[in-house]
């Protein structure tokens, strides 16, 4: 008998310590931008998809986002299309469009469905097309002084979430493809998945929007430390962006973009950790940066650090 007590009381403690956090977070939206390692690793995906089925089975409403970099560069080269970067971005033409579109709502979005669905009919895929939940423009980034044409790459010019509420309302797990419909030409675009998600976290009223990363979070002074910043404001981070390093520019203005326009935390976390979503959700440490709305104390509404 002292054997069992001594075995489950760590796991009692463990589930007391996320009763706060359970109950904060009841019934609220979390956005998780899903990208990263935790892609292309079958165990990270497995441990991602538990996290997400626990998140919806605890009473919140999860959305997830996703892109698909290493998998659309793949599937390029099988198609002998090259891949070009402009300004951090994909050059996109009509034919890498097509490609695009394939492997983000035809081979990604349905592995992660696939992957949800395992522990119940929960998860449905649907891209930024369908019930014109993204709409977008041509982005022209300005790289040397001029404004360049890399393709079908999209700038999001509107957000209508009535299709993802519905689906959160019905208890569902809406996984959405970053592909948005044509504002003014009747096709689609690519869209940055991190905008994206930041722009659907906003256009939700969410609680939370969380991007998964390769990194441990926001550092201090790198590359001289490796030192993470646990907690910054929106105002702090605004300085921090022109001297960050381009891969985490987007997720950065994404958290800020959600921040100042309703989302209460943004977060970036390590998705290399498995589990990292429950570790930074229903613990008192937490794991990665979070950013808040300026006027937010050093507390978390918890009495905590976080």
């Amino acid at each position: 008998m002292s054997t069992r007590k001594h075995t489950a009381l760590p796991k009692a403690q463990i589930l007391i310590e996320a009763l706060p956090w359970l109950t904060r977070h009841h019934g609220k939206t979390v956005v998780i931008k899903f990208g990263g390692n935790a892609m292309v690793d079958e165990e990270l995906k497995a441990a991602f998809a538990q996290d997400v089925v626990f998140l919806r089975q605890s009473g919140l409403k999860p959305v997830v986002v996703h892109g698909g970099g290493p998998q659309i560069s793949a599937q390029l080269d099988k198609h002998g299309l090259v891949s070009e970067f402009k300004a951090g971005l994909r050059v996109t033409t009509p034919e890498a469009m097509d490609v695009v579109r394939m492997v983000l709502a035809g081979q990604v979005q349905r592995e992660l469905v696939g992957l949800l669905n395992q522990h119940g009919p929960l998860a449905v895929g649907m891209t930024g097309e369908d019930a014109h939940t993204i709409t977008a423009t041509q982005h022209r980034p300005e790289i040397d002084g001029e404004l360049v044409d890399i393709g079908r790459v999209g700038q999001i010019t509107a957000i209508d979430p009535g299709a993802i509420k519905a689906l959160l309302d019905d208890g569902r797990i809406p996984v959405i493809s970053s592909i948005a419909r044509s504002q003014d030409d009747g096709h689609v675009y690519n869209v940055n998945a991190d905008t994206a998600a930041a722009a659907l976290a906003a256009a939700l009223g969410a609680e939370t929007l969380m991007v998964l990363t390769d990194v441990e979070g926001l550092y201090e002074d790198w590359p001289h430390s490796d030192e993470v910043i646990s907690k910054l404001t929106a105002t702090q981070l605004e300085k921090l962006l022109p001297e960050l390093s381009s891969g985490m520019v987007p997720k950065m203005e994404g958290c800020l973009f959600a921040v100042r326009n309703g989302v209460n935390t943004a977060r970036v976390i390590d998705g290399r950790v498995q589990h990292s979503i429950l570790l930074e959700i229903f613990t008192d440490e937490g794991i990665g940066t979070m950013v808040v709305p300026d006027g937010r104390g050093v507390t978390d509404g918890q009495g905590g650090v976080r």
